[in-house]
């Protein structure tokens, strides 16, 4: 078939040929004798746009490319038939020699039965992949990805010995035949490939569970850097982590998450800082909040934090059973003794409505130390998302709901807000942890 479409005008001009049978838009069908003549010619030393030229076709009209198919097509035919796979009568006079599924022998249809069942069977048997599957009506479907597909032909020949097979297989598959053999071709390849990703897996495995398995692709790839000097694509890494099913624990949300409600008397503050979280000076942006901690047998904790926004390091934080005023103001207090009473001059201090940040007497506390209070919408948590964010990592690295009293309780939080404000690299801050950003914007 060309990979042209002729218009009404060129399926004439062609029909006027002798060696030409019929012409549709995008085929034209060559008669037996030409073909015959075509072969003998390219034998004696032609070639294949001289042998169409010399019988009278346009290669612009037809395509220039079309004499080198035909003629590839045509000896293959000549070989395995002869002249007869040009002069009998099979699939039309343009035939290349291939016998029609009509003509087909009671042992090729079993042989094609036969591989099509086993090809079947093979790609029931496989297991449902997390993300190639989805709902079609009432039922699930599994998606194959091409390279999955040549597996299982290659598999299903192999296994059962079929033979001439593979251009029907390819066909139930929805592949194409060049392409399995080009996915044959590059096994050598293939295996050098796993060779590599058998050494590589090695130390992502190694972080992967020095991290209590709570790390991902970008954080790994920042350790690497950092602790290892090893250099590796992050999307390598998602890559090996998916392939040998490392997976990372990731928190999840509590939608029963208590929110407390301001009394008459208690005032609100507008949004001030409208998620200009980093204004690159540290110290300017401060952000805080509070979230509850369970452990033991249904017992409770509470953990106030103040975040630098510009080097997202946990400033000042405060560990408590109960959730009381005095929660939020030794807070304070302690933010107070980790700058030495130097605020930033625009110093900025943003939380959500939370009962404890819109209390007159803390609004008080923190207009004395010459901070502006500033304040999310009500029920938008975005407005204050990096200390919602942190709260979340702090959740996955902490390990700290199977201990039985407040003081390892304690010793775990100081643990982890040690290590995530030391040794937690962060994409978002140049590959660096808090502290080592905050030394570099100082000393910029």
């Amino acid at each position: 078939m060309s990979k042209n479409i002729y218009n009404e005008f060129q399926i004439k001009e062609l029909e006027k040929n002798p060696n030409v049978v019929s012409v549709s838009e995008r085929s034209i069908s060559y008669s037996p004798e030409f073909k015959v003549k075509a072969v003998t010619d390219y034998k004696s030393g032609k070639t294949p746009s001289q042998i169409f030229i010399e019988h009278g076709f346009d290669l612009n009209m037809i395509g220039k490319d079309q004499p080198k198919r035909c003629l590839r097509r045509w000896r293959d035919s000549y070989k395995r038939f002869g002249e007869d796979g040009f002069l009998t009568e099979r699939r039309g006079k343009g035939s290349t020699g291939r016998p029609s599924s009509k003509h087909l022998s009671v042992e090729e249809k079993l042989r094609k039965a036969e591989a099509r069942i086993k090809f079947l069977e093979a790609e029931n048997g496989l297991p449902k992949k997390a993300g190639r599957v989805r709902k079609a009506g009432a039922e699930e479907e599994t998606i194959l990805t091409a390279a999955e597909k040549f597996s299982l032909i290659e598999k299903t020949l192999r296994i059962h010995q079929l033979k001439k097979a593979v251009s029907f297989l390819c066909k139930l598959a929805g592949v194409s035949r060049s392409g399995y053999y080009d996915w044959l071709k590059a096994a050598p390849l293939r295996a050098q490939r796993d060779e590599q990703d058998e050494l590589d897996i090695e130390l992502i495995q190694e972080i992967f569970i020095s991290k209590k398995e709570k790390v991902g692709a970008l954080q790994i790839k920042m350790i690497m850097e950092n602790d290892y000097t090893a250099i590796m694509n992050h999307k390598k890494i998602r890559r090996l982590m998916a392939k040998y099913n490392l997976v990372t624990k990731v928190r999840k949300a509590n939608p029963y998450r208590k929110m407390a409600k301001a009394t008459q008397e208690h005032r609100t503050c507008p949004n001030l800082l409208n998620r200009e979280f980093n204004q690159e000076e540290p110290g300017k942006v401060l952000l805080t909040d509070i979230t509850y901690l369970y452990f033991g047998k249904g017992q409770k904790a509470y953990l106030s934090c103040v975040k630098d926004g510009a080097t997202r390091e946990i400033i000042a934080y405060h560990l408590s059973t109960s959730l009381e005023m005095d929660i939020v103001y030794k807070t304070l207090k302690k933010l107070k003794v980790a700058v030495s009473n130097h605020f930033h001059p625009e110093a900025m201090l943003h939380s959500d409505q939370g009962v404890h940040y819109t209390h007159p007497l803390f609004q008080s506390k923190v207009k004395k130390l010459g901070i502006t209070q500033s304040m999310s919408r009500k029920g938008n948590c975005w407005d204050n998302a990096p200390m919602e964010s942190f709260f979340g990592h702090f959740k996955d690295l902490a390990e700290y709901k199977s201990l039985d009293n407040l003081k390892e309780v304690k010793r775990e939080v100081d643990r982890v807000i040690e290590e995530y404000n030391h040794h937690r690299y962060q994409w978002g801050l140049n590959k660096m942890t808090p502290v080592q950003y905050l030394g570099h914007l100082l000393a910029a």
